[in-house]
């Protein structure tokens, strides 16, 4: 019985191909796979693939499994011209029948990790299309909740934090909260449980013999390292030659194992930055264990500022200090919080700034340095807020980017004109839900999809959580109702997402788009007034120009990064990253490549998570030094663009 694999796609190809020499049960089990046409299988579907995994052996199945996953969203066969970013709707089933039967062996972490793949594989986005294959990343979910122990647990806790598309994302919150529920705990709880350790016997660090050479695997900076030693302990450039021909499988564990701790890094990091909204509190004895002592989840812990029993606390030195550096040793049952700059006096949130430099503490994201939003005079006793309306976004890119931040939307489509959703986080802690109205931007252009490319932004506001939409009558919050935690984290939610999506985030769209519709606002956006993250560039860069070398030539005025280069003048915008050269403000389409040549002359930035500030870094030690550049197409922009 010979399987139905359309042609082209490069996974379907192997497959094929390993068939002619696996023989019957092979084929048999493969043909079954591709009966697997309902959204969940049957008990008599499970019964025949419990059967044909029999013959075959699980772990035979198993490894042929994950090579084949491996391959799904790779280049096309040669000579095939079809695209690489779909599944064949055939091939899909296939792969959904395969993925169910994962389900059916013993737990593994290699199956769980190629789940975990397979899921961000299908859920690629495809231009005017959507997801590549909604079922097969919803199969490979499925297999994920049926597996035993910690292995798939964890890829559904990294996945929860990663996967934006709402269909597959329910079934991974469906996932977690029955695991929670069999196990008595909250879902809260379960995503902290879920956290493997990755073999880190130690916060951020994992060592251990391989033949006669010596393995240290470290997590530094949101980051997994992998290096070796010789069996006298000196430092090797490279993997041992013997552990490549003699322990390939250990090779390939640890190699595998510090690409999983990155990807479960990022996840952490999102989960992490989420909580500040929902304020939980720990016991002492139990934060330590999940948090600050956790091999994987303390090297973010460790770089972030807790209050225990309301005393503001970070790590150094290999103990809580105060921000005197006075060492904390708290009670078993003091209770600990995230630290949060809302409510904090200016001296105290510098005091902190300045203690993260003086112990060179980075932080994963901006903590000590994060922008506060305050009510604004115009806001009291408003019900809304409109200070980030009038933007021109790029949909889908702000789709993303508030899905990563915890909120809900709905993509604008041509049909749905009467009555735009709006983009909404709900705020379960505080019994509130924020609303973000969106609405189709003037020039309606659509993608083949039917959805708009470009939306306009309208006013934020709070309702009671069941309360109704923002298109029903209205029944919202009063601005100066909203606590003043969650009113600033809503903003700057927002503020973020329009600064990325931000048709004026684009050096592409200086023409101002179709028919140049949108100059003025590219313009105005580009090189205008600051934004809140703006401004706290231009404090750190203030605070960083001092370490790095450029003397007179680099400078910080108060919209713009000042440059004096041997041919030009510069101005960088502190908000958009922009740059412009004298004598008559010619545009310079820096792009991020060209800007990290220029490095970021070895500055400590206190934080991982803002792009921008190191572009401009880059782009202000790049152009500082114009005269050495050797970038032909950057040197003859120098000489040539305008604005």
């Amino acid at each position: 019985m010979a399987p139905a694999l359309d042609p082209g796609e490069r996974w379907g190809a192997r497959v094929t191909a390993d068939l002619d020499a696996l023989g019957p049960s092979w084929r048999e089990l493969v043909a079954h796979a591709a009966t697997a046409t309902s959204a969940r299988p049957s008990g008599r579907w499970q019964e025949r693939a419990r059967s044909l995994l029999a013959d075959i052996g699980p772990d035979e199945f198993r490894a042929r499994a994950v090579d084949w996953f491996a391959l799904v969203g790779r280049p096309r066969t040669a000579g095939d011209t079809g695209s690489a970013d779909r599944l064949s709707p055939r091939n899909a089933t296939v792969l959904r029948g395969l993925a169910w039967m994962l389900a059916l062996v013993p737990a593994h972490h290699d199956a769980a990790r190629a789940l975990g793949d397979l899921v961000e594989t299908a859920l690629c986005r495809v231009a005017g299309v959507g997801p590549r294959s909604p079922k097969v990343a919803n199969a490979a979910v499925y297999a994920l909740s049926r597996f035993s122990g910690d292995a798939g647990l964890a890829q559904l806790v990294r996945l929860a934090s990663r996967v934006r598309y709402r269909g597959t994302l329910n079934r991974i919150h469906d996932a977690l909260d029955a695991r929670a529920s069999a196990l008595g705990l909250s879902r809260e709880e379960i995503e902290e449980l879920g956290i493997p350790t990755y073999g880190l016997t130690e916060v951020g660090r994992r060592v251990e013999r391989v033949g006669d050479a010596t393995a240290e695997l470290v997590v530094s900076d949101g980051h997994a390292h992998l290096s070796w030693r010789d069996a006298g302990g000196a430092a090797l450039a490279s993997v041992p030659a013997a552990v490549r021909r003699q322990h390939a499988d250990r090779l390939a564990e640890l190699r595998g194992t510090a690409r999983d701790i990155g990807k479960m890094l990022t996840a952490q990091r999102d989960r992490l930055d989420r909580l500040f909204i929902s304020a939980p509190t720990w016991r002492f004895t139990l934060w330590q264990e999940r948090y600050s002592d956790h091999p994987l989840v303390g090297t973010l812990a460790r770089r972030l500022i807790w209050t225990v029993n309301g005393l503001p606390v970070g790590y150094a030195d290999g103990e809580l200090r105060t921000i005197q550096d006075v060492p904390v040793r708290p009670e078993p049952a003091a209770t600990v919080e995230l630290w949060h700059p809302v409510g904090r006096s200016d001296d105290e949130v510098q005091g902190w700034r300045d203690w993260l430099e003086r112990h060179g503490v980075r932080q994963p994201f901006k903590q000590a340095h994060r922008e506060v939003y305050r009510i604004t005079a115009d806001e009291e006793g408003a019900v809304s807020s409109d200070r980030f309306a009038g933007h021109v976004l790029r949909q889908h890119r702000f789709h993303a980017v508030a899905a990563r931040r915890g909120w809900r939307d709905t993509l604008r489509m041509a049909r749905d004109d009467d009555a735009p959703a709006p983009a909404t986080r709900e705020l379960p802690e505080w019994g509130l839900r924020a609303e973000f109205l969106l609405a189709p931007a003037d020039d309606r252009e659509t993608f083949a999809s039917g959805a708009y490319q470009q939306v306009v932004t309208g006013p934020i506001r709070f309702v009671r959580l069941g309360g109704p939409a923002f298109t029903g009558r209205p029944d919202p919050v009063p601005l100066d109702r909203v606590p003043p935690l969650v009113l600033s984290e809503i903003l700057r939610d927002v503020d973020i997402a329009v600064g990325v999506a931000s048709v004026g985030s684009d050096p592409a769209w200086r023409d101002g788009g179709p028919q140049g519709r949108y100059r003025d606002y590219w313009r105005s956006y580009r090189f205008g007034d600051l934004s809140a993250a703006g401004r706290t560039r231009r404090d750190v860069l203030t605070h960083l120009l001092s370490g790095l070398g450029v003397g007179d030539r680099v400078r910080v005025g108060d919209r713009f990064l000042l440059v004096h280069g041997d041919l030009h003048d510069y101005k960088i915008h502190l908000g958009s990253g922009g740059a412009v050269m004298s004598p008559d403000n010619a545009y310079l389409p820096i792009a991020p490549k060209q800007s990290a040549r220029g490095g970021d002359g070895g500055a400590f930035v206190p934080f991982d998570d803002d792009e921008t500030l190191r572009n401009i870094l880059g782009t202000a030690l790049l152009l500082a030094h114009d005269a050495e550049i050797s970038d032909h197409g950057l040197r003859h922009d120098l000489e040539q663009t305008s604005l």
